[in-house]
């Protein structure tokens, strides 16, 4: 287990980010990667470029038999165990590692990032982190070497969003030795080839759903319906699972009865961050085929490479992968410190990793909607750079675009993550675990007193952009705070209010976690060496002040009126005010040109 290295750092609570200033020096980057996780990086990466990358064109047929079968060699690598404890045939790596080979094995194809991800999130982690010793035993090892695969069956045709709506039943036999479960499962992953499933059904008429660790035997009343047809994640196993009187032993229930909608949405926590990891290298890779393409392409005897248009495409392409590589493995740390933390504690393993994940709720969720919706963004701008062969099957692109679709809408759709933010923060200000409420008042007062006519010092590196998110923490307390003071209890019903709350949420949390990457990395490797990266960090924020501006004023408009309008948007205005505007072409020509003359994404 990764142990915290310096205890004497303060290590924010989930949602704190908001109300807290972190030193660059307490965050960690992905500069920071031990040389352990350099090797680990590196042994993934050749493994996906021999063979993944290769056989890309199989994955787009629908080659589901190569899909096991690259996991199977995924498994004897002992890829699929990285998270799982030692005592269970894994690695027992920190979860920091564990988001670094989810990142990297993902890239290639999306077919393998889903059959990994609900092979090793979902279809394993609900054992090892409820399941109890003799269930670990038996199934845990099977499951970390990849003699067996998983799978996880939540979801119903009346089952979406709504996952504590499932009407699959779990009746218990006469002789109290066995459950009987009954119902429609779909959009199962590795459905087509996997040992054992997850099985979420209700017992009687209790109010939360159970689960259940069932075994797949089709003589046992389990049937598969064919391999769907998909946009994208084309050689990903996705069926529909029919259940029909299948035993199950009392002793295979998961944790105790009505426990299984918290083991579902735990599970999702883990798998929301796990779903950012799983797009990095995939935004890596496209810029790495859009930019090798802009240099080799010559149009008007130059290659498009040089032209502006192009620089701003692969400059915004770069930010956005840079800014959710910081933000992800910040998140992926503080989760591993609190985990150390609980276990110094004396908490097992298996609670660690719950109360850990759980802590950072809020933070899976931004990091899920953020980096999904930049790949989405990534992928089409690489099919625009390729022009006509972007929309080719013959170049990688369109496939990646496809790909990223369902980044959006598994493990919770973006918009149901986007409410979860701000509720779950708002739950954790009532529990007195973020204090919103001071924070807030102090904005409320700021808005009526005199502002401050001082020009500020910003002579040091980046200090202007910290000053900004300072302010734009402000514009959150301030819209949040005027929604919560409104609507109480009921804000949950203004969606549209909640939706505009969280972008606000997430752009501060995305851009701060960039500028204290860049900041750390200037101090220590020097600021010429790391131009590049402050520019992405200044650019970012740039285009978040934007968005925020945008969604503040939705916001207070949707809600205010006559004098606390108009006082509410004299504060954005004051609060997204820059003193000295940075120079976006310059900064765009920055980060392109070091995109162009390495060839690659080079951060």
């Amino acid at each position: 287990m990764d142990t915290l290295k310096d205890t004497n750092k303060e290590l924010l609570r989930g949602g704190q980010f908001l109300v807290k200033e972190s030193a660059c020096e307490d965050i960690f980057t992905p500069e920071d990667f031990s040389e352990e996780q350099k090797m680990m990086k590196e042994s993934v990466k050749d493994f996906v470029d021999r063979e993944i990358w290769p056989k890309k064109e199989r994955f787009e047929k629908k080659d589901y038999a190569l899909t096991e079968e690259i996991m199977r060699k995924a498994g004897e690598m002992g890829l699929l165990g990285v998270a799982v404890p030692e005592e269970y045939g894994g690695l027992g790596m920190g979860f920091v590692t564990t988001m670094l080979v989810c990142d990297y094995i993902s890239g290639a194809t999306g077919s393998i990032a889903t059959a990994f991800g609900a092979h090793t999130g979902i279809g394993t982690m609900p054992i090892t982190l409820y399941g109890n010793e003799e269930q670990k035993k038996k199934y845990v090892p099977k499951l970390a070497t990849g003699e067996w695969f998983g799978a996880y069956c939540l979801t119903e045709p009346g089952a979406g969003s709504d996952a504590n709506s499932g009407k699959t039943k779990a009746v218990l036999s006469e002789d109290g030795t066995h459950y009987k479960i009954s119902g429609q499962k779909m959009w199962i992953s590795n459905a087509g080839f996997c040992d054992l499933m997850i099985v979420f059904a209700r017992i009687e008429d209790d109010k939360n759903i159970t689960g259940f660790i069932v075994e797949n035997d089709p003589d046992n009343g389990i049937t598969m319906g064919e391999e769907e047809q998909k946009l994208g994640i084309h050689a990903s196993s996705t069926r529909q699972v029919f259940f029909n009187e299948t035993k199950v032993p009392v002793e295979n229930m998961l944790s105790e009865r009505g426990n299984g909608f918290k083991i579902a949405m735990n599970a999702l926590n883990v798998g929301r961050i796990k779903l950012a990891a799983a797009c990095l290298d995939a935004q890596r890779r496209v810029i790495n085929g859009a930019v090798k393409y802009a240099n080799d392409r010559v149009q008007f005897k130059t290659p498009i490479a040089k032209f502006g248009a192009i620089k701003s495409k692969l400059a915004e392409m770069a930010t956005a992968a840079y800014v959710g590589e910081s933000a992800s493995y910040r998140a992926a740390k503080n989760i591993e410190d609190r985990i150390a933390i609980r276990m110094k504690e004396g908490s097992s393993h298996s609670e660690a990793e719950l109360k850990g994940v759980e802590e950072y709720a809020i933070e899976c969720s931004i990091l899920k909607v953020s980096v999904s919706e930049d790949i989405q963004n990534c992928s089409d701008e690489g099919i625009q750079i390729f022009g006509g062969m972007g929309f080719s099957a013959d170049t990688p692109m369109e496939a990646a675009w496809r790909d990223a679709r369902i980044s959006r809408i598994y493990e919770g759709t973006n918009e149901i993550n986007r409410m979860l933010a701000v509720g779950m923060l708002v739950k954790k200000a009532m529990k007195g675990h973020v204090d919103l409420l001071g924070p807030a008042q102090d904005v409320a007062s700021e808005l009526t007193g005199i502002p401050s006519f001082d020009t500020p010092d910003y002579s040091e590196l980046l200090s202007e952009e910290k000053e900004m998110i300072a302010k734009l923490k402000k514009v959150f307390l301030m819209v949040a705070g005027g929604a919560v003071q409104k609507f109480g209890p009921d804000l949950e019903e203004h969606q549209q209010l909640l939706l505009a709350s969280a972008d606000i949420l997430i752009e501060i949390y995305m851009a701060e976690s960039a500028i204290l990457r860049a900041e750390k990395n200037a101090k220590r490797f020097g600021e010429e060496a790391q131009k590049e990266q402050v520019a992405m960090a200044k650019l970012n924020l740039y285009n978040a002040v934007d968005k925020i501006n945008q969604k503040a004023k939705e916001g207070i408009i949707s809600f205010a009126e006559g004098d606390e309008q108009r006082m509410m948007l004299m504060g954005l205005k004051r609060f997204t005010k820059y003193q000295n505007y940075p120079n976006i072409v310059q900064l765009r020509n920055t980060i392109a040109e070091k995109v162009t003359a390495e060839n690659t994404y080079p951060f």
